[in-house]
């Protein structure tokens, strides 16, 4: 059979429920191309080729046996090292947790894995998933940033290396690093996804994230790990399981966008400018360009201090042992968010409503809000992971945001388009992204 690397996770659940090619054969698909490619990517904290052909071969054993599988049966997924693991080492990205293994497995992994996937590996996240790099390159151009700080995950799904990958993002670290390497990217809405045994940052910004190479494989995972988990008290009840129907779906009519021009749209370079003006041009009447009202700039102040205020106390431990061992931008955050008061992180936590309802309003005439995901291409140089101002805000808010590889920038590398959407309605945000990068594609 052809290079089963290359077929998406709907077509490969397919051919292992009809029993036409094994667990084995796809994860030793996905060993050749790790073995041909990732030593010059290195997007891999952790990767036991053994461990994955045994646990293909023990998935394909209990396939033959008749039993029920689910719906993940026998696919291998990437996992940001930032998720606990029982089976695998969890190092955060930094030498301070080498080696260190979690007593059970995150949510995440545990939906997963009762889904019948198998955990590929722990791919490479910057350190804490802040801002100090780890050893991860595009893989478009191996001298630049994929972004961070799921670097590993986005590198590896836009490699070939993984069908998807999971990671997290509590500013821009899902839809950065998909727009640099050229796949798509979720950010659920808030209380979507579970935390549960994922590494804290904030818990009022942490988000679970997917990379995949298509909607529908996007949907496909979601549709497992979307749950509610008492471990998680920002969890809720919503129930997933027609979002594949509705990705598939087509919509009732065109839909209608609005493009977001924030105070951040004159930090893009001009070949992006140029790429996000042909787009809008081409969409036509399908959408409107608006500037966002200039108090929305306090989103950006009102992210910062609860993020750096939140990180203060997660990693205090880390900061107060082992401060020199820390990377300095981390330590940086870390001690701004010591200065902050009180009365202004609760200023920050309690205004995110106030500015969703005004954000809410837009979603009564569009279906989505178009922005760009990134300052531009992967900038030069592994030190710098990219700048995540184009997620701040649906980060704050906690609305679902999808990066689509519909566009390109300077030197022909991967530049994205956000979609944004209405809190809880990821189902349709997806169709409709869906449908973006079915029409654009096809120059409508």
């Amino acid at each position: 059979m052809s290079d089963l690397s290359l077929l998406s996770v709907v077509e490969l659940s397919k051919l292992i429920h009809d029993g036409k090619i094994s667990s084995e054969e796809l994860v030793q698909s996905y060993i050749s191309k790790i073995e041909k490619v990732d030593s010059k990517i290195q997007a891999w904290a952790y990767f036991d080729k053994e461990f994955l052909l045994k646990s293909a071969i023990e998935s394909d054993q209990y396939r033959i046996t008749g039993k029920p599988i689910g719906p993940l049966h026998g696919i291998p997924i990437a996992i940001k090292d930032i998720f606990g693991t029982d089976e695998m080492p969890t190092a955060c990205g930094t030498p301070l947790r080498e080696g260190v293994r979690s007593k059970n497995d995150c949510e995440v992994v545990n939906l997963l894995r009762n889904s019948g996937a198998l955990v590929m590996g722990k791919t490479v996240t910057t350190e804490f998933a802040y801002f100090d790099p780890g050893k991860t390159t595009n893989p478009h151009d191996h001298t630049r940033t994929p972004g961070g700080s799921s670097s590993g995950s986005a590198a590896a799904v836009a490699s070939f290396m993984a069908p998807v990958a999971i990671g997290s993002q509590t500013n821009g670290s899902v839809i950065r690093p998909a727009s640099y390497c050229g796949v798509i990217g979720y950010k659920p809405t808030y209380g979507l996804i579970s935390r549960h045994g994922v590494m804290k940052q904030s818990n009022f910004l942490d988000h679970v994230g997917i990379f995949s190479r298509s909607l529908e494989d996007l949907a496909f995972v979601a549709r497992e790990i979307i749950k509610k988990d008492p471990e998680d008290k920002s969890t809720v009840a919503y129930s997933a399981d027609d979002i594949m129907s509705i990705v598939k779906s087509k919509p009732p009519f065109d839909p209608k966008f609005v493009f977001f021009k924030t105070s951040k749209w004159k930090n893009l370079d001009k070949d992006s400018i140029k790429s996000f003006e042909a787009f809008i041009k081409k969409l036509g009447s399908n959408v409107e360009v608006i500037d966002a009202p200039s108090h929305f700039d306090k989103i950006f102040e009102y992210h910062q201090i609860i993020h750096e205020a939140d990180m203060a106390y997660s990693f205090s431990d880390f900061y107060e042992k082992r401060k020199s061992k820390l990377g300095k931008k981390l330590v940086e955050a870390i001690e701004r968010g010591l200065k902050y008061k009180a009365r202004d992180y609760a200023e920050a936590c309690e205004n995110r409503n106030y500015f969703y309802d005004q954000f809410q309003e837009v979603f009564h005439d569009y279906h989505a809000i178009l922005t760009p995901a990134s300052t531009g291409v992967a900038s030069k140089g592994l030190e710098y992971t990219g700048s995540p101002e184009f997620s701040t805000i649906w980060t704050y808010l906690g609305t679902p945001s999808i990066s689509l590889p519909l566009l390109q920038g300077s030197n022909n590398l991967p530049l994205g388009v956000q979609v944004v959407g209405e809190k809880f309605d990821d189902p349709r945000l997806m169709r409709t992204a869906n449908w973006l990068m079915k029409n654009f594609k096809k120059g409508k």
